[in-house]
């Protein structure tokens, strides 16, 4: 029997075994077995920004989690981290406030033994193998990456330290692609061939605002930009490619077993010229023809397409959409040789399309998902709803933070690791290539060095985590 046949039946075994069964067999610590399960996980968090708060409001819930340190020169956001903690009647966190490298004394600390890293995206090499270096383990936020040689470094160092880090891309949480997952393993998609995704949501009002408040409130970026403009609208203008691959890739990914029997092996990536941003600020009523900011070229083009091909023969297109107007929608599909499926909106059981040619008799015609996604909702969702509930993102913030805690709690590995950070952050840099060579084909490198041909299936194999 091949490679693929063997992981193909382990696959369906695995599915229709108990979801109680722990099938997560590897550990995690294998630097180290100095951490204590009956003991709380001491945490510290790099960056406190908005997008780290709402990782501080799920820790501060928990009595298995204290927070110990924040690091952040941001005052405003301490503070706002430190209501929270008292909010929720915990003890004040130790602040590493002055300047940006302050974070390196938070590191320096014997009381944490693991770290939250929500920073521009550009911090996340430097921090992320710094902490892991200093023995402290990762929980990084995602993005791509901004070169691919820093895959690379993310991979060396977690091979020199052993170290683990945990990737928190929440869209693999999702109730209705966990459903579709769970489908996809009892076999009922067939064999899987193709996959769609990616970021397709429109961020103008997040790239830009008036410099106080976040969202939708004004034309200014950079300098005089406040939160994610300050920063991530800088990316538009000096870059272009996939530049948020992880949203759209990471659930195709754990559906098609990348890097767990099966591995992407190249891509082609095409831009359309840039015009939504530069239309954006000159009809802004803060903005017009004569600010400042209308004289900005944005080298990122609107709406960037990527395809990707796959050792096992399927294929993945990935869309980044985030300059124009549209409504939000993530824009899913997963095809196999007996069904189909599409979402449209944010997830709701819902919002998609549905195909079995067999069970709908050759009917030629959509199903909506909802009856089908509460049959096969995903035991893990079932187990967590109530608990879920209120947390970011419809819930999936709750699950990312849930499994980064109860996997350093049993010693049990990540279930994407350093291997996935690395190959799906890779996609950025490598799409910029493509894109500036007229849309040739690269290779996408094997950052597991042969490893993802034994590695087995962890993500969702359970109803824990």
């Amino acid at each position: 029997m091949d490679n693929t046949s063997s992981r193909r039946n382990f696959i369906k075994t695995a599915a229709l075994a108990s979801f109680g069964a722990l099938v997560l067999p590897n550990s995690l610590f294998a630097y180290s077995n100095d951490f204590k399960t009956d003991k709380k996980v001491r945490v510290g968090f790099i960056g406190v920004g908005l997008r780290g708060q709402e990782h501080v409001k799920l820790l501060a819930k928990r009595d298995d989690v204290e927070i110990v340190a924040f690091a952040d020169p941001d005052k405003r956001m301490l503070l706002a981290s430190q209501k929270i903690l008292k909010d929720h009647h915990k003890s004040a966190a130790q602040e590493f406030s002055n300047g940006e490298y302050d974070y390196r004394n938070l590191l320096k600390l014997k009381t944490i033994d693991a770290v939250v890293i929500a920073t521009p995206w550009e911090w996340h090499l430097p921090q992320g193998t710094e902490a892991m270096r200093a023995k402290k383990i990762v929980g990084m936020e995602v993005s791509g990456a901004i070169k691919l040689e820093d895959c690379w470094e993310f991979v060396k160092v977690y091979e020199e330290t052993k170290v683990p880090i945990f990737m928190m891309e929440n869209v693999c949480y999702r109730r209705d692609i966990m459903a579709i997952m769970n489908m996809a393993r009892k076999g009922m998609f067939g064999e899987l061939v193709h996959g769609r995704g990616g970021y397709q949501h429109d961020l103008r009002g997040v790239l830009f605002n008036d410099g106080v408040t976040p969202y939708n409130s004004g034309a200014e970026f950079g300098e005089k930009g406040f939160s994610e403009a300050h920063w991530r609208t800088e990316h538009y203008v000096k870059r272009n490619g996939e530049l948020y691959p992880t949203h759209g890739l990471g659930p195709l990914a754990v559906m098609m077993d990348i890097n767990r029997g099966n591995r992407l092996t190249r891509l082609s990536s095409f831009s359309s010229k840039s015009v939504g941003l530069h239309k954006y600020i000159v009809e802004h009523p803060k903005g017009g023809e004569n600010h400042p900011n209308a004289k900005a070229k944005f080298n990122q083009g609107d709406i960037v397409t990527t395809q990707i091909a796959c050792a096992n023969g399927e294929t993945i297109l990935l869309t980044h959409d985030t300059s124009l107007q549209r409504p939000y929608d993530l824009g899913f599909r997963v095809q196999g040789t007996e069904g189909l499926w599409q979402d449209f909106g944010w997830g709701d059981f819902n919002q998609g399309h549905i195909y079995f040619e067999k069970t709908m008799n050759h009917s030629h015609r959509w199903e909506n998902t909802e009856k089908w996604m509460k049959e096969f909702d995903h035991p893990i969702w079932k187990k967590f709803e109530n608990t879920a509930a209120g947390a970011g993102h419809g819930g999936m913030d709750f699950f990312v933070m849930n499994t980064f805690i109860e996997c350093i709690k049993r010693n049990i590995e990540f279930p994407m690791d350093v291997y996935d950070l690395a190959l799906w952050y890779s996609i950025t840099p490598l799409s910029e290539e493509s894109i500036a060579k007229g849309g040739q084909a690269v290779d996408i490198p094997d950052f597991t060095n042969g490893k993802w041909k034994t590695r087995q299936p962890v993500f969702g194999m359970t109803d824990e985590f």
